[in-house]
């Protein structure tokens, strides 16, 4: 959808400075196909045959429900670890499609551990890389001095990897996970840390998760800048959160205090504003007038954001 007003600039933010956060699983990237046939097409290729597309979705599923309750937190509050917590899964889904007294394929678990850490098993918001680095790029122009853009997702700690694989120059800061300040000072990255659940240990629309990336702020500031972030500095701090469902990220971003905007590249929540339909203003204006806003794409959102359109490189 093309912008009626992107001739005209935006005007300059009242607050100078843009906490952009992103949830990951079907805004940044979503699967390249269903689950369950991607598991089913992998278990074929290691020679495992006999099931039904639709007894392993059955069986995925009740394996995937049977480990949530014995190990919640993706493994991460009994000391399992995502890996294995996954490799249960995978176990749990295919022992009872064994046939005749098959084993399992030595090769099923360390293939579909990789596939769904990595591009493999996902595509990308159709142009993200590129979007991403055109907002880096333009968002001074606009009256923004400074720009942090985070990942706040209910996940485990699969997320950085995959984003990496996909293209984008990932931070090594997590919420919890210690980090070398001086890597963040030497090099600009694409996405400057991660708030996973999996790592703060609620989910949205848990306001605790939104609450650790101010915390990620305050440490991107300390070792940038070398400033301390005091709460009147987090004032001068506009901060938006992107996510693609109305329940975990819109009304959980809005109850956090954040500025939420709905990731609709269908086009079915027209109860909600389009930004593509509203005029250039600043974001405190326009968030003002809106609760929340929707946006078809990321693309789209970073036009808005820059006041132009851009082309891939």
């Amino acid at each position: 959808m093309a912008f009626s007003a992107l001739s005209r600039p935006i005007m300059k933010a009242a607050k100078p400075n843009l906490l952009l956060c992103f949830d990951a699983f079907g805004t940044l990237f979503s699967p390249k196909g269903p689950v369950a046939q991607q598991y089913a097409e992998v278990a074929r290729q290691c020679d495992f045959t006999g099931f039904s597309d639709k007894e392993l979705q059955s069986r995925l599923l009740e394996a995937i429900k049977d480990e949530r309750e014995q190990n919640p937190n993706y493994g991460k509050a009994t000391g399992l670890g995502a890996t294995q917590w996954w490799t249960n899964v995978i176990h749990k889904t295919f022992t009872p499609l064994l046939r005749n007294n098959q084993a399992l394929p030595p090769t099923l678990v360390p293939k579909l551990i990789h596939r769904f850490s990595s591009s493999e098993g996902y595509e990308a918001q159709r142009d993200l890389v590129p979007a991403i680095r055109a907002l880096r790029e333009r968002i001074s122009q606009q009256g923004v001095e400074r720009l942090v853009i985070g990942v706040i997702t209910n996940s485990d700690d699969r997320v950085p990897d995959i984003l990496s694989s996909l293209g984008l120059n990932v931070s090594p800061l997590r919420y919890g996970t210690p980090f070398d300040a001086s890597a963040l000072r030497e090099k600009q990255f694409d996405i400057d840390f991660h708030c996973m659940s999996y790592d703060v240990g609620v989910e949205k629309p848990d306001r605790r998760i939104f609450n650790a990336a101010d915390i990620m702020l305050s440490h991107i500031i300390r070792a940038r800048y070398k400033e301390t972030l005091t709460e009147s500095e987090m004032e001068r701090w506009q901060k938006v959160y992107i996510g693609d469902e109305v329940a975990k990220d819109v009304v959980g971003a809005a109850e956090a205090g954040w500025n939420p905007v709905l990731l609709d590249v269908d086009g079915n929540s027209t109860e909600i504003t389009s930004l593509e339909d509203t005029p250039q203003q600043t974001l405190e204006d326009l968030f003002a007038e809106h609760a929340s806003v929707r946006v078809g794409s990321i693309r789209n959102l970073v036009s808005w954001l820059t006041g132009s359109e851009w082309e891939k490189r």
